[in-house]
């Protein structure tokens, strides 16, 4: 079976990319990954090619996925005959946002990042 051309537009921090991210790596497909957060350029060419704002997109073989959760990534990839159906369990949901619980987690770990020291 040949691999299929996957580009996914994903944020660095977000449920529904993690879920994306994993169903990746669950078939062991390769992909380069547009992160829309750090790179604002890939955003517009994310919106450009979806025709839409909202993420994660996924491109495979030229085919937008606009809007889609890591489920609906997988059920597309096996039902395009791209990859055969595993039961392989993954370490994040894969159909489900971050948790208020997560988003305190990033949020505390950005604002560690942005904490700068000054000597005068």
């Amino acid at each position: 079976m040949e691999k299929p051309r996957i580009t996914a537009y994903l944020k660095t921090y977000c449920g529904w990319s993690a879920g994306v991210r994993a169903v990746l790596a669950k078939y062991e497909l390769s992909y380069e990954e547009k992160d829309i957060i750090q790179n604002p350029a890939f955003r517009w060419e994310m919106e450009q090619r979806s025709g839409q704002p909202l993420s994660p997109c996924v491109e495979v073989n030229g085919i937008m996925l606009a809007d889609v959760s890591g489920e609906e990534v997988e059920t597309y990839l096996v039902d395009e005959g791209l990859v055969g159906r595993s039961d392989a369990k993954v370490d994040v949901p894969t159909n489900s946002a971050c948790s208020d619980e997560e988003h305190a987690a990033q949020a505390a770990a950005a604002t560690a990042q942005q904490i700068r020291f000054h000597r005068s």
